[in-house]
C-alpha cells in the first residue's frame, strides 16, 4: 500500500482512507460539506476522476466525496493468471 501523490493515481484504482479529514465535501453536481464521521478509517474505495485543486473523487461505501491524496493510499492489486 503507498500514500498518495497526485500522480500516483487513476479512474478505476482502488484506495483506502489512511486518514480522516476535518470535514468532507461530497463529489456530486452541488457538492455539501458533511461531517468526518460520515466516513470510516480503513474504508476502501474506487479513484472516479481528479478534480481542480488536487481532490480526487472517490466512490465510498456512503457516496462518492472529494478527497486529498494526503487522505488516500493505493491498494495493491493481485493479477490473477489463468
Amino acid at each position: 500500500m503507498d500514500t498518495g501523490t497526485p500522480s500516483d493515481f487513476q479512474a478505476g484504482d482502488q484506495v483506502q482512507l489512511i486518514r480522516l479529514p476535518s470535514y468532507v465535501k461530497t463529489a456530486e453536481p452541488m457538492p455539501m460539506l458533511r461531517p468526518p464521521d460520515v466516513l470510516t478509517l480503513g474504508e476502501t474505495g474506487v479513484i472516479l476522476g481528479r478534480h481542480p485543486g488536487n481532490y480526487w473523487a472517490v466512490r465510498l461505501g456512503r457516496g462518492a466525496f472529494l478527497l486529498e491524496a494526503q487522505y488516500l493510499a493505493k491498494l495493491e492489486t493481485q493479477n490473477s493468471e489463468a
